[in-house]
């Protein structure tokens, strides 16, 4: 789907305090000129008011199996972008909402409801309509942190990911029974982000994206060596946001455990400078080049052949610079379109900001490195001309998409 503007999501909400969220997340599609279509559980409805998404989406909300719709009279085809279709009370609304829709989120996505998805049941409406779907779903988690971290739910997840469910989050913060941690519903502008980028899934297609990620190794002797605490985690999410944009990926990684992203052509190095070969013999011809790698900026002038043996005395090592990959690539007569990664520990935006206009990157992303290296989730902030934009906490591929979808606009 590359047209926003014609865009038909079915906003489904289930029971918990997250369920006031849904009306700005409803509102930010309005905005964008997307046509929602409102379906509540009978739990969510004690949480908000159906008569709010009425009024914020111009259409019933659909609530149950058995006459589902609040004020049936009031559905306006054509209304507020593409119409769902005329509202029906034949009771087969599971099966015409979801053939007439580009994609369902459910947001907030219960514990018992990510269970029923699961497990394949369909005892409700919105259960029943996402059973029936012609079309992909989108869940966004909110639970207690134990209700997230319990096994069972974790179970489910990954059953629900298998069967191809994408998930958007949860986040980590202050939850509503006042404990704090993993399983707070992403913000509504991060959803939205996830669900632009997925139907937009063609915005990079045709694109050409090189891809650094992990850490590099230089070693001392034939047993130690200089490294970092990278995990390679956020490049390989922007790897595999990339490729679902459409993108031809080429990921060239550091020593990681991670499993290649699908569909994304890996180049595995170990040094900086085999990084540094790597890059330069594949940078032609692309249209984007992502440095997320943690590049050792210094290595051991000499590697002993045979391992060092250790005494009493002080070892000193000379260290000599390594060549700076991201700035040799947009120093290129013909560069591509260079994204950068800062991760600092002190003065974030200060010298962030400083590393970008350096280097000449019309776009950086930055972070703390305390907060985020090898962690599942990271706080960033994109730099560009146009200012400073910050993206609050969430896991890694949530914040790949939005890179990815801020990306897009810029190539586009």
């Amino acid at each position: 789907m590359t047209d926003t503007r014609r865009a038909s999501i079915i906003l489904g909400i289930t029971g918990g305090v997250a369920a006031y969220k849904a009306a700005e997340l409803a509102r930010l599609w309005l905005k964008a000129g997307y046509a929602v279509q409102a379906v509540m559980t009978e739990a969510a409805t004690h949480f908000v008011g159906a008569a709010t998404l009425q009024a914020l989406t111009g259409r019933p909300v659909l609530t149950g199996l058995w006459g589902s719709t609040l004020t049936p009279t009031l559905s306006r085809e054509g209304e507020r972008g593409q119409t769902l279709g005329p509202n029906r009370l034949d009771g087969m609304d599971h099966i015409h909402a979801s053939r007439e829709a580009d994609l369902i989120v459910v947001a907030p996505a219960s514990a018992d409801f990510m269970a029923k998805l699961a497990q394949g049941r369909a005892d409700d409406l919105l259960s029943t309509l996402c059973l029936a779907r012609a079309c992909p779903l989108m869940l966004a988690p909110a639970m207690n942190r134990e209700m997230w971290g319990n096994p069972a739910t974790q179970r489910n997840l990954a059953q629900l990911i298998e069967d191809g469910v994408r998930i958007v989050g949860p986040d980590s913060g202050e939850q509503a029974c006042g404990e704090t941690g993993l399983g707070r519903m992403s913000e509504p502008q991060a959803i939205f982000d996830a669900a632009q980028s997925f139907l937009y899934n063609g915005t990079l297609a045709g694109k050409k994206v090189l891809i650094t990620a992990g850490p590099t190794y230089e070693p001392i002797d034939p047993v130690r060596g200089i490294t970092n605490l990278s995990s390679g985690k956020m490049g390989y999410a922007l790897a595999a946001a990339a490729r679902e944009a459409g993108a031809e990926v080429t990921l060239i990684s550091g020593p990681t455990a991670l499993a290649t992203p699908a569909g994304v052509a890996r180049i595995d190095v170990t040094t900086a400078g085999e990084m540094y070969d790597a890059v330069m013999e594949k940078v032609a011809g692309q249209d984007v080049f992502i440095s997320v790698a943690a590049v050792a900026d210094y290595r051991p002038a000499e590697t002993g052949a045979q391992k060092i043996k250790k005494d009493e005395r002080p070892l000193t090592l000379n260290l000599i610079p390594n060549k700076d990959i991201l700035a040799s690539v947009a120093a290129l007569p013909q560069a591509p379109f260079c994204v950068g990664f800062a991760a600092e520990t002190e003065k974030l935006l200060e010298h962030a900001e400083a590393k970008r206009k350096k280097k000449r990157l019309p776009m950086l992303v930055a972070n703390l490195a305390q907060h985020a290296l090898g962690a599942d989730e990271a706080e960033l902030i994109m730099l560009d001309d146009k200012g400073s934009h910050p993206l609050p906490a969430a896991d890694k591929l949530s914040q790949a998409r939005r890179i990815v979808s801020r990306l897009a606009q810029f190539l586009n």
